[in-house]
């Protein structure tokens, strides 16, 4: 019996989608604009792994066009395209549950561009039954950024740092010693509670250390608290048929732990190549990994910083082999994305891209795949893969 595999290179967005501009994302191009931005400064910039697997290929099928530093005439050891987000939205929870085969067709909920943002009566609760002094921040706001500007007082007094972002979220930033990491947690409980009425997707606990701006840090102690899946994912489905089921990184948090099975954590790329190679060593046949890679997005898509995406990108091509050398015959593992999170655009918000597809294994098939209208065809593909029976959205490749 096969395995397979999805690796989501968390906001690696390949060209602005067809509905960018109803965002304000009209021109966005998260890998194309980080190759040209070294191109531009005479930098070196390659990603020879991720080619051979049709990176570049769907890059150009998706924009049109190929920047310097990737490659679309290598002989591509794989199927390979672009696909289309049919969710709305272009968050988080929304790319993943759409990839794991359940696009969401509500409008979540946000919170306005207004100081404060956060309604009165949802910040009160939030004292009162967290027993807290007050808070700090209640506005949108980089998380580095307000830690940095928010961090002493936070120690000093011990009220939280609210914030959110574009996204359907609200984040609350702690230092793990003044305030503690277990009661950190216990807050961001009671205001997923409290989130749920407004439609929030994710309430984020954000901790860190350091003794002052220029030593704070966030930790990998990060924890999403989300709304679960109104319905089965190619997840649940694998563990409901008593398939092997591992995650990696944030995909259990992404999904409430609805059919995440056994949970590998790490904080940061490199900690969760290591971990993706663990889980695929004891993947049973049969069975399912799902693994995220948090840092393009979260290090360096918002603080718009093209160097450390593009660096990222190349180290995780240097990873690729490793992984290829794991896979056994009959493996199916599929590279693909969640949005974009474009370094050169303006904002430190996720942009509306079309995302690669890239689907190979020992064995399989290579070829174009074209343009897919829905990132759930990666879910359908996998359940067929695995003999599943599948019944939510999507069509095989």
């Amino acid at each position: 019996m096969a395995r397979a595999l999805i690796l989501v290179l968390d906001s690696v967005g390949i060209g602005a989608s067809t509905d960018a501009d109803d965002y304000g994302d009209a021109g966005a191009d998260t890998l194309g604009h980080v190759a040209e931005w070294f191109a531009e400064r005479d930098l070196p910039f390659a990603l020879p792994n991720l080619d051979r697997l049709g990176i570049g290929a769907a890059l150009r099928a998706s924009t049109g066009r190929l920047p310097p530093g990737l490659s679309a005439d290598e002989p591509i050891a794989g199927r390979w395209g672009f696909a289309v987000e049919t969710s709305k939205g272009k968050d988080t929870p929304s790319g993943h549950w759409e990839i794991a085969g359940l696009p969401v067709p509500f409008d979540w909920g946000y919170f306005p561009h207004t100081v404060p943002c956060f309604p009165r009566d949802l910040t009160d609760a939030l004292i009162r039954e967290g027993g807290l002094p007050g808070i700090l921040g209640d506005c949108h706001a980089s998380g580095t950024e307000i830690i940095a500007r928010l961090g002493a007082e936070h120690i000093a007094g011990g009220k939280p740092i609210l914030y959110t972002s574009a996204d359907s979220v609200l984040q609350i930033a702690a230092h793990e010693g003044s305030f503690g990491l277990d009661r950190l947690y216990g807050l961001c409980v009671i205001a997923r509670r409290l989130c749920d009425p407004l439609g929030i997707g994710r309430v984020i606990a954000r901790p860190f250390t350091g003794t002052d701006p220029s030593s704070f840090v966030r930790t990998g102690n990060r924890r999403d608290y989300a709304v679960p899946p109104p319905a089965p994912t190619v997840l649940q489905v694998a563990s409901q048929a008593g398939r092997q089921v591992i995650t990696v990184g944030k995909i259990g948090d992404i999904f409430a732990h609805v059919g995440t099975g056994e949970v590998l954590k790490a904080a940061g790329n490199a900690a969760l190549g290591e971990r993706t190679l663990e889980g695929l060593g004891r993947l049973a046949d049969g069975g399912l990994l799902m693994a995220n890679f948090i840092d393009f997005d979260s290090l360096y898509g918002h603080r718009r910083d093209p160097e450390g995406y593009g660096r990222a990108l190349m180290a995780f091509d240097t990873w690729l082999p490793a992984l290829t050398a794991a896979l056994q015959p009959g493996d199916l593992c599929i590279l693909t994305a969640d949005h974009g999170c474009d370094p050169t655009y303006p904002g430190t918000d996720h942009t509306r891209e079309h995302v690669p597809v890239l689907a190979f294994g020992p064995g399989q098939a290579t070829g174009p795949i074209g343009r897919r209208e829905t990132f759930a065809d990666i879910a359908a593909t996998v359940a067929a893969h695995l003999g599943l029976p599948w019944a939510g959205a999507g069509r095989t490749l």
